[in-house]
């Protein structure tokens, strides 16, 4: 038998085993020579006061041994008909697995590598500064969620079965801790094996996945999408879109074929990395940090200034940022950590609202025209990154000297006021301000270092479709890059949704 109990720890027992069994056994008057086993169910930290609590609800097996901590989906040998899936980030391999489900076949094209190759052209661009343009941050196996370090919060509970997702997840290989966390999270160094496990499953049932193919067009007949144009030829079936919101060339495509596409509003802005032991001084209400239990410390701010929303994204405690660029002579930085999240920075994007009335929105395009020209102005050979310490870019004067940092390629100081969008530079500076007025001044330093641009919190367009008749018969946007979507949970939700739709309309 098991026995479920809400249980307030501190650090020291949430961390070790052995002390929380003897909690549990105090809680829920349980011998604990009795107690087999115990495992969360739910886990958040309570960092409100310096006296830092673990709130959680445990599962105690008494007489009994532990069952799977996650519900195992089976999947069955693909053959009622093929499923194009262009695009293997999030949205696009659980589209596969959900038709694999329930007996279709998908055929899986992707323009970049297997996510083991593209290890090897990160690197490589970390160290030369020579950019793979399809093999990268952004494209490849895994999508740009691959590395960027698999953080699995999402608010989108309504929108599908987030304990599925995770479960999945957990299926092919991922720590069973993101089942009960808060705020869970996978790590750099292991969703890339996760990731393969998934591909596994594809080809194991009947499936295809196949790397290198970039799409340049859909098939066409009789106004329906039979099929996809590629590099590796052509493929016929209907289409689920889930391409991501860097590939560009489809948009462009799409836009030029007539296909129904809008502007919508996004938000950018840059990365900024503060020294973790700062951030732990600051989260924890301790000048020593985080102690030996608790682990690196994260942080969410969010506020209105100009009348739009100035706030945090993606935070990486102890983490790296990296260049996220997929074009040469284009900037972009992204934030990533791996599972120990034990490097010494910490970062995050700090992104302000943009909207489609701000610039001059001529066409569907407009404002993927618009940050490309942001992009543009930020580069530097060899992926360098323009920065500016903290509280120097908020006095709007240039840094004598930069900090250390994790950004690899090199830093290049520059005053960044005069190459953000000037709402977003003047939105920023306001934001930070009232950010380090919760924190009593802490987080407005020059320790901390802000590097530009972050710009791919979105997709810029988004791919019309009306959620219960798709505009185009044979054909299924979906996902991040169609933008229905914002993060990996949200985008693996979206590629069940789109699936199911899939499967709704050929039986």
């Amino acid at each position: 038998m098991h026995k479920d109990i809400d249980i307030t720890l501190n650090p020291k027992q949430a961390a070790l085993y052995d002390e929380l069994k003897h909690a549990a056994a105090l809680k829920s008057n349980i011998k604990e020579k009795d107690i087999v086993s115990v495992r969360y169910l739910r886990k958040s930290i309570d960092a409100r006061r310096r006296d830092i609590k673990i709130n959680a609800r445990i599962r105690v097996f008494i007489g009994e041994e532990d069952e799977k901590p996650y519900d195992e989906t089976f999947f069955s040998s693909a053959c009622k008909r093929d499923v194009i899936i262009v695009g293997s980030g999030p949205a696009g391999l659980f589209a596969a697995l959900t038709l694999l489900e329930n007996g279709y076949r998908p055929i899986v094209l992707e323009r970049g590598k297997n996510v083991h190759e593209r290890k090897k052209d990160t690197a490589n661009l970390n160290r030369t500064g020579v950019l793979n343009e399809s093999s990268n941050y952004c494209f490849g196996e895994g999508g740009a969620g691959a590395f960027s370090d698999g953080k699995l919060y999402t608010r989108s509970d309504k929108r599908g079965n987030i304990s599925k997702v995770l479960s999945l997840f957990v299926q092919h290989g991922a720590n069973p801790e993101i089942l009960y966390e808060s705020h869970p999270h996978i790590g750099t160094e292991k969703l890339p094996r996760v990731i393969e496990n998934i591909r596994n499953t594809i080809i194991n049932y009947g499936g295809e996945v196949h790397f290198e193919a970039l799409v340049t067009g859909l098939i066409k007949s009789n106004s329906e999408v039979i099929g996809v144009k590629s590099s590796k030829g052509d493929f016929f079936g209907p289409v689920i879109m889930a391409t991501g919101h860097s590939s560009h060339d489809v948009y462009q495509f799409l836009y030029n074929d007539g296909y129904s596409l809008q502007a919508k509003d996004v938000a950018i802005g840059v990365r900024l990395e503060h020294p973790q032991a700062l951030i732990d001084q600051i989260q924890y209400h301790d000048p020593r940090g985080r102690g030996k239990y608790l682990p690196a410390a994260a942080y969410s701010f969010v506020s209105q200034v100009n009348n739009r929303g100035v706030y945090s994204f993606c935070m990486c405690p102890g983490g790296f940022v990296v260049p996220a660029a997929t074009q040469n002579g284009y900037q972009v930085v992204n934030g990533m950590s791996p599972s120990s999240r034990n490097s010494r920075w910490a970062n995050s994007g700090m992104v302000v609202q943009l909207k489609c009335e701000d610039i001059d929105n001529k066409n569907p395009l407009s404002m993927l025209e618009y940050i490309r020209g942001v992009e543009k102005s930020c580069f530097f050979e060899g992926f360098k990154a323009p920065a500016q310490r903290m509280k120097d870019f908020v006095e709007n004067k240039i840094s004598d000297t930069l900090p250390d940092s994790s950004y690899i390629p090199g830093l290049v100081s520059c005053n960044l006021n005069d190459y953000l969008p000037s709402i977003v530079s003047s939105s920023l500076r306001e934001g930070f301000l009232k950010f380090s007025s919760y924190t009593k001044g802490m987080f407005l330093t020059n320790d901390a270092l802000m590097l530009a641009p972050e710009t791919r919190t979105s997709s810029p367009v988004r791919i019309l479709r009306n959620d219960e008749a798709f505009q185009i018969r044979g054909l299924y946007p979906c996902g991040e890059g169609a933008g229905y979507a914002g993060g990996i949970v949200s985008a693996a939700l979206d590629g069940i949704f789109c699936a199911n739709q899939v499967i709704k309309h050929y039986e």
